[in-house]
């Protein structure tokens, strides 16, 4: 272990949770300031050439661009293109129909509709949509930020329709049905509770959040109707379907439990019931729209998939030794099509071109602060990828624990997407790592491997890419310290219990 370079290496993380955190920088720029302070440390501490760190940066600015900050901007289009038709004031008025209780609309739209988004879109979805109309329903732009990041946590496990697993089964050569599985089960007892933090954080006053209108039961039955399927599903399917079916049932189960214990809120006085079928079906088209496409051009339809990424352009920016390609898939991009469904679905309820060109051109501006963080965070992380600081502080972690290792496993996981924003990229750094201190300790490399993975659903609400997604769709540029601030605690809890299953429930099944 070189002690020198791992301290170089872990500088740019101190950086950004000080800036961030404590010392209530800008967002963007203390990932800028992040970013060219990596690009110094790489040159100095690591012996990176001049060229090879610019053309990294400049390789993750490209990659920030395309999927990442795309996808964003047409997730918030889709939302401002359904406010300016007025289909989002009947899109709130048919969830108010159902209840008009915060603390189960957070569990229909934070968690269900946010793991169903995050499942078949990924790339920050499930943050942008589900905070927005959370605003719009009423709750404090912050309140609703914090939740949709802690929401956006164990379902990223597989979202993308699996892709981190399939990544991850990749990296280390092991098999993608037995890694979801073993995910599966290290994330159940969380999938369980985080509803329950999520009701805990709406209500705001201690148990008392849970009394009444049936949100205890709809909590529990928010975690189980989502954890159970996914276990099945891994076990018998495979990692692309787990989270779809957990939060299309966790939806349905939902709204059913909700309507059994508010029948009273149905009684015709809600503004929904003046709404035709037509307007109805009309607010939530490009949302349908949306679904269709994405479930259409997944890997549940190869050849229609196969078909699409043919068209796609492929090239690097980086100068030194193996270069990972950047591949534009211009058709299968989540962010085309989710544009493709704002377009459509705009002019559907009555928007012209012009005034949908109007809105995209002020929802970029929106995201401008945003876009210069993402550009700058994934910038960091490649030049510390590329440069061998990220690897740097892996081993340092492995040599320093020795057999106490797998312990610590998930935290591996959380500094992957911390640093990098995406759970598949976390799986890429770090996914190899585990495979082989599994190997080195003689224990399960199934059990450590799916331990990144986990760990880096922890991870996810505090990443710094997180945040910036989050407070582009809320808000709140400038606010990025106060977000992490608020959903630190809940990370350091739920990496602590995630540490103790993997090492508790590793040590049983290693006796049987």
């Amino acid at each position: 272990m070189d002690l020198f370079k791992t301290v170089i290496a872990i500088i740019p993380i101190v950086w950004l949770i000080l800036s961030l955190g404590v010392f209530h920088v800008r967002g963007d720029l203390a990932c800028v300031i992040g970013f060219v302070g990596a690009i110094v440390l790489s040159i100095v501490g690591f012996g990176f050439s001049i060229p090879d760190s610019l053309t990294a940066g400049l390789d993750g600015i490209m990659m920030a661009f395309w999927p990442i900050i795309y996808v964003i901007i047409s997730a918030v289009f889709i939302y401002n293109i359904s406010r300016k038709s007025g289909g989002m004031d009947t899109i709130m008025s048919m969830l108010t129909s159902i209840t008009k209780d915060m603390r189960i609309l957070v569990l229909i739209l934070a968690w269900a509709l946010g793991g169903f988004l995050e499942a078949v879109a990924g790339f920050g979805t499930a943050v942008a949509i589900p905070a927005s109309i959370l605003i719009m329903l009423g709750m404090e732009p912050i309140k609703a930020a914090v939740i949709c990041l802690i929401a956006n946590t164990a379902p990223t496990a597989f979202g993308a329709i699996g892709l981190p697993i399939t990544t991850l089964a990749k990296v280390t050569g092991l098999g993608a049905t037995e890694l979801g599985f073993f995910v599966s089960i290290q994330l159940f007892i969380l999938i369980i509770i985080i509803p329950f933090v999520l009701v805990y954080l709406t209500g705001g006053k201690g148990m008392k959040s849970f009394k009444g209108n049936g949100v205890l039961a709809a909590t529990l039955l928010a975690g189980l109707t989502f954890a159970v399927p996914q276990i099945f599903i891994t076990k018998y399917m495979g990692p692309e379907l787990p989270s779809i079916v957990g939060s299309i049932v966790c939806l349905a189960a939902l709204v059913l439990v909700t309507k059994m214990y508010n029948k009273k809120d149905s009684d015709g006085s809600n503004d929904a019931s003046d709404k035709s079928t037509s307007d109805k079906v009309k607010a939530w088209f490009p949302f349908i729209l949306l679904f269709v496409l994405i479930i259409a051009t997944s890997s549940l339809f190869p050849a229609v998939k196969n078909a699409l990424a043919g068209v796609k352009t492929s090239f690097h920016f980086y100068t030194g030794a193996h270069p990972k390609m950047v591949d534009i898939d211009w058709l299968t991009s989540p962010g085309t099509l989710i544009l493709l469904s704002s377009l459509i679905g705009g002019a559907v309820q009555g928007l012209s071109l012009g005034k949908m060109l109007s809105v995209l051109g002020s929802t970029i501006k929106q995201l401008s602060k945003t876009i210069v963080t993402v550009c700058a965070i994934v910038g960091l992380s490649k030049v510390m990828g590329y440069s061998g600081m990220i690897a740097t502080i892996a081993v340092s972690l492995v040599a320093i624990t020795g057999p106490f290792y797998p312990v610590i496993s998930p935290i591996i996981g959380v500094l992957g997407i911390f640093i990098t924003g995406s759970d598949t990229s976390a799986n890429v750094l770090f996914g190899g790592l585990q495979a082989q201190a599994a190997h080195a300790l003689s224990v399960s490399p199934y059990w450590l491997a799916a331990a990144n993975m986990a760990g880096a659903t922890a991870g996810k609400m505090i990443s710094p890419q997180s945040i910036a997604i989050a407070t582009g769709a809320t808000g709140l540029d400038g606010k990025e310290g106060v977000l992490l601030k608020k959903a630190l605690p809940y990370c350091a809890m739920y990496t602590v219990a995630l540490c103790a299953i993997v090492y508790i429930v590793g040590k049983l099944m290693s006796l049987l």
